[in-house]
Formats: structure tokens, C-alpha cells, sequence
């Protein structure tokens, strides 16, 4: 279908697979915003790191308090503490995997695995349990020398441990280049919504399209985008929606500082695939034809669920329903109250001013 002539659309619910919703006033923010975005389904993640199954638990009632119509699948953060006892209760306690984040490759992995030998028994006993295990797919340090990006150099360790440990369920979350769709054809993998419009240069100019992985070149983005549309079920969606206050990314008093890494599009989610994929098909890159609702509701919801070993999706009794409706992205998110200090939460959006259909829930 070509979406822009495409004026009403009916889906199943989407799965998000890969999120962070945060904490505290944050949380109560961000979390109401999850339907918005056409989302039953998440995978959250969580800074502190979630290193037992009574912190798991603890954390999903909380999300449960605010939004009980979502489905929370609930994670471990890999660490030291995590140890093959503690992979068996997880899994007699419903929790669905582990996060793994080599050491310093992003925001908030100061805490992460320095040397991937070190879990060899951790490993196996999630291929036993069947958990999921969950990577966040670079090297840390600098990029190579010979052009070689971070991801692109994780991967002999992506295929390492599908080798050692072949019935161990693996996502290599964010996937952004050509060369890591290539690589993890034996494995799961989400990709974000972000990379799916995203470059490197967009990361480099806009505070609010800067994250980790960096997107690539237009050519690792256009390959993301054939991925999607392809059927195949080892690719799905996972949005990497990642919020930070305002002032944090866009501090004119401190104009040469960093911005934190992570784009926020929790309450555009599925609007934003589809915009990327209606710019893909007015610029040739995908086939109009390859743009189907089957296409479409296997990558964003039935391809996650059937690798997590969740039931399918009821599309007889809920699911999305996107019109035209001249909605755009606004500039922003905030808090309905402020805090004790005054000021109010507000988290910028990315793609503020595109126009995208509108979403409701039938």
C-alpha cells in the first residue's frame, strides 16, 4: 500500500520490546503515554539496574498501578549478583529475560559486564530456563580505525555465544546497520523506530535525535526499513523510546556539554514506523507493494510475541485503529503539576511537527 494515500488502517496491538520508562515523577509521566503509541505489550528497562526478582516485581506493580492495561514483561539487569540460582528463580517467578550491556557503551552502563566469560554459567542456565537474553550490541571505546562501527565489531561476540549456546534465545536490541542485519539472521532482534529515519548526521546536529547505538549511514537505514517490510520473523519492533527532561538535552547555558543519549516516541510509537516507511516508499527505497497489513502486524506485533512465546495477538477483541486526521507531533510532553521546586517535567518529542495518523483503540 502506499501510505500516504492511505487514509484509515487497522492493525494489532503493537509490542514494544524494548523501552525505558524510568522512575519516580518520570515514570508517572511516561507510562500513560504507552497506548498513545498503540502499545499493549513492553519490555522495559530500568536505571538502577534490576538485579533480583523481588526488584523485578517490585517495579512492575508500580507500572501496573499507573497503566494496568499494558502488559509488563519484566528483565534482569546482568551483573555479578545475577548467578545461575538466581536465572531459576527468575524463570519460576514469570520473568521473561536478561539485559546484558558490555561496560560503559552507553547511558547508565557503568555497571555492566567487562568480560563476557565471566557469565558462561549464567548463560547456560538462561538457554536452560529459557530466558531471553538481550544485548545491547557494541564494543565499548573508540570506534575502530578502519571506519568499522561499534556494532559492527560486537558482532563476532553476537556469534560466539549463538555458537556456544544454540538454543539460547538472543535480541541484538537497536540493530542499526546493514552489516548487523547480515550478521544476526540466527537470532531475534528489535529494531528501533528512531533508526528507521534517523542518520548519523541528524544525530549530530539535533539533541532531541542524538542516541546510542549512533545511526549510521542512509544506506544502513534503508536497509532497516527493507527488514522491516520483508516478513521476516526474526525482525521486530522494539522503539528504544528513551526520555530525558528538556532542559537536559537542550541546556543553553551549557551549550559545548553532551546531551544524555536517547530519543523519546513512546506516545508516537507506531505512528512513526509507519511515517518512516511512507518516506521509504516515496523515495524508492521500499516497494509500495511489500507495504502490507500482514507485513506491517507481523513486524510490530506478531513476529515479538511468537519469540517470546506470548499468545497472538486478539484482533477480535482489541486493536489499533490510524486515520487521517491532520495530527501532528507536537513539540513536547509535560507534567500535568509541577514539582515542590516549581518547575515542570517536560520531555521533548522526536519528529515534533510531522503530520501522522491519528491512533484509537477498538
Amino acid at each position: 500500500m502506499r501510505l500516504r494515500d492511505t487514509q484509515r488502517l487497522e492493525l494489532p496491538p503493537t509490542a514494544d520490546m524494548h523501552v525505558h520508562l524510568r522512575q519516580g515523577p518520570m515514570m508517572e509521566l511516561v507510562v500513560p503515554q504507552i497506548r498513545n503509541g498503540g502499545v499493549d505489550t513492553v519490555f522495559p528497562n530500568l536505571q538502577p539496574p534490576i538485579t533480583s526478582v523481588a526488584q523485578a516485581l517490585e517495579y512492575k506493580a508500580g507500572l501496573q498501578a499507573i497503566e494496568p492495561r499494558v502488559q509488563y514483561l519484566m528483565s534482569l539487569f546482568l551483573h555479578p549478583s545475577v548467578t545461575p540460582e538466581v536465572i531459576a528463580e527468575a524463570a519460576a517467578a514469570g520473568i521473561t529475560g536478561v539485559k546484558l550491556y558490555p561496560q560503559g557503551v552507553t547511558t547508565n552502563s557503568e555497571n555492566g559486564v567487562a568480560s563476557f566469560d565471566d557469565f558462561l554459567p549464567t548463560f547456560a542456565a538462561m538457554e536452560q530456563h529459557g530466558l531471553v537474553l538481550n544485548l545491547h550490541g557494541e564494543v565499548p571505546g573508540a570506534p575502530p580505525s578502519d571506519g568499522t562501527s561499534l556494532e559492527e565489531a560486537f558482532l563476532p561476540t553476537l556469534k560466539n555465544l549463538n555458537t556456544r549456546f544454540p538454543n539460547l534465545r538472543i535480541v541484538l536490541e537497536h540493530c542499526s546497520t546493514a552489516a548487523a542485519l547480515d550478521a544476526v539472521r540466527a537470532c531475534g532482534h528489535s529494531v528501533a523506530a528512531h533508526h528507521l529515519y534517523l542518520t548519523g548526521e541528524d544525530s549530530q546536529v539535533d539533541p532531541l535525535a542524538f542516541c546510542k547505538p549512533i545511526p549510521k549511514k542512509a544506506s544502513d537505514r534503508d536497509a532497516l526499513l527493507q527488514a522491516v517490510v520483508s516478513g521476516d520473523p526474526k525482525f521486530f519492533f522494539g522503539s528504544d523510546s528513551a526520555p530525558h527532561s528538556l532542559p537536559s538535552k537542550r541546556d543553553p547555558a551549557h551549550p559545548s556539554q553532551p546531551a544524555p543519549a536517547g530519543v523519546f516516541t513512546q506516545p508516537f510509537a507506531t505512528q512513526l514506523v509507519l511515517l518512516a516507511l511512507e518516506d521509504a516508499v516515496e523515495r524508492g527505497v521500499v516497494s509500495a507493494d511489500a507495504v502490507t497489513s500482514d507485513a506491517l502486524g507481523g513486524f510490530l506485533s506478531r513476529h515479538a510475541r511468537a519469540f517470546y512465546k506470548l499468545p497472538p495477538p486478539d484482533e477480535k477483541t482489541s486493536k489499533i485503529v490510524l486515520e487521517r486526521k491532520g495530527e501532528t507531533v507536537p513539540a513536547s510532553i509535560r507534567a500535568g503539576a509541577p514539582a515542590e521546586d516549581g518547575s515542570v517535567l517536560e520531555v521533548g518529542l522526536s519528529k515534533a511537527g510531522a503530520g501522522v495518523f491519528s491512533l484509537s483503540w477498538a
